[in-house]
């Protein structure tokens, strides 16, 4: 009989405090290579701190549980590592970075995860040339190359931004906060697009999302509903439109059915 293979990411009973507070109880997840799990949960139930922990954010500590990325220990590894291994995580709330350009930044960590992949740099040239095809295909103006990092950018404009940087470096699993957060319905069809585009190429995505709308679009493989820092439901759209009906304070009876 043929081993099952191990799953791209593998969280297992993740518990994570932020300074006094223990935020994530004990969370345990699996996502295949090429997989699409939604995640869902109320404000404050631990969706956006699963993300930044596992991110490599210092103010998110791991105090028992594991977690594996492609076979290898994640939690000893530096932000940095985790992203060069292939690992992306957006933010719900993107920050600005004055003084340092959108293209430039950008360069640099694709150059940085090239080199972690054996491959040559890209030069500026040809960099601007695929970033100008990728920014039109997300609508953004070729003048938030030039910009410095979300700099006086719309709420839409940073999400689309966390796009960009999502469509160059092609992660093998991407982790997306509510990216839809702030989008026009244009956007939102741009974030259907793109996710559909890098499944096709192999890459696995964890989203968290509130949008039934947005859910149904993306066809996941699998839908987790978090509460009070643990994963409490797993199922498919049906739980997804069942909360959408119900709400996240939901009775015994529908989280056992």
């Amino acid at each position: 009989m043929k081993k099952p293979s191990e799953p791209l990411l593998e969280v297992r009973d993740l518990r994570v405090d932020v300074g006094e507070q223990n935020v994530l109880k004990s969370v345990s997840l699996a996502v295949p290579a090429g997989a699409l799990a939604v995640l869902m949960g109320a404000n404050g139930s631990g969706k956006s701190t699963l993300g930044l922990t596992l991110a490599g954010h210092p103010r998110y500590k791991v105090m028992s549980g594991e977690a594996r990325f492609g076979g290898q220990d994640l939690l000893p590894l530096s932000p940095e590592a985790r992203a060069r291994a292939g690992l992306f995580v957006s933010f719900q709330a993107p920050p600005d970075i004055p003084g340092v350009k959108n293209g430039l930044f950008i360069r640099s960590a694709l150059n940085a995860v090239r080199e972690s992949r054996s491959e040559s740099p890209l030069d500026a040239f040809d960099f601007l040339a695929s970033a100008r095809t990728a920014a039109a295909e997300l609508g953004l103006p070729d003048a938030m190359l030039n910009r410095p990092v979300n700099d006086g950018f719309s709420g839409g404009e940073r999400k689309r931004n966390e796009l960009l940087q999502l469509a160059l470096l092609k992660p093998r699993l991407a982790l997306l906060d509510e990216i839809d957060s702030g989008m026009d319905v244009d956007g939102v069809r741009a974030v259907v697009k793109l996710v559909q585009s890098l499944r096709a190429q192999g890459t696995a995505f964890v989203v968290v999302s509130h949008y039934l709308q947005l859910i149904e679009s993306l066809e996941p493989d699998s839908v987790h509903r978090l509460d009070q820092g643990a994963i409490v439901e797993d199922g498919g759209l049906a739980l997804a439109r069942d909360i959408a009906r119900t709400g996240f304070v939901r009775a015994p009876a529908l989280a056992e059915a």
